[in-house]
């Protein structure tokens, strides 16, 4: 469902917030720590801080800390900082331009799969997902925090 750069994303906060506040940790630890390319992890990073999600300083001291608390973190924040969760502009039934102001047949019906699955990135946060409390609505949706909680994020 998500892209391997909003994962990475996603892991590489979740690392960062289990850091005490203002830690900066290099890309590289980052990295090693969850088994991703530097490169990549590096690029991903400096995009979050574009987004003012996370600092990054230079430096031999240097590295990336969170900017705002993990609980001000939605996963949809994170996600939208990669271009995803933008809303589709074709239509699903033709090659042509789609919105409410011009609706398919597909349209009403689409719209609204599209943003159920964008709930749970809206209310969810990078501190709930480290909260191993049970939540109601991962239960009611048929997930269980033990199969998809933090250490299946960061494994």
């Amino acid at each position: 469902m998500l892209s391997q750069t909003s994962e990475h994303a996603i892991r590489a906060l979740l690392y960062l917030a289990q850091r005490p506040t203002g830690e900066a940790v290099p890309a590289e630890r980052i990295a090693r720590a969850l088994g991703a390319p530097a490169n990549y992890l590096a690029k991903t990073l400096n995009a979050l801080a574009r987004h003012g999600l996370v600092t990054g300083t230079r430096g031999p001291t240097g590295g990336f800390c969170l900017r705002v608390p993990a609980s001000d973190i939605t996963l949809a924040r994170v996600v939208e900082a990669f271009g995803e969760l933008r809303p589709q502009a074709m239509c699903m039934l033709g090659d042509r331009p789609c919105s409410a102001l011009t609706p398919c047949a597909a349209h009403v019906r689409w719209a609204q799969v599209q943003g159920a699955i964008h709930a749970p990135l809206r209310t969810t946060s990078i501190a709930d997902l480290l909260d191993d409390s049970p939540r109601e609505g991962l239960h009611a949706a048929g997930m269980d925090a033990g199969t998809h909680g933090p250490a299946a994020v960061a494994a």
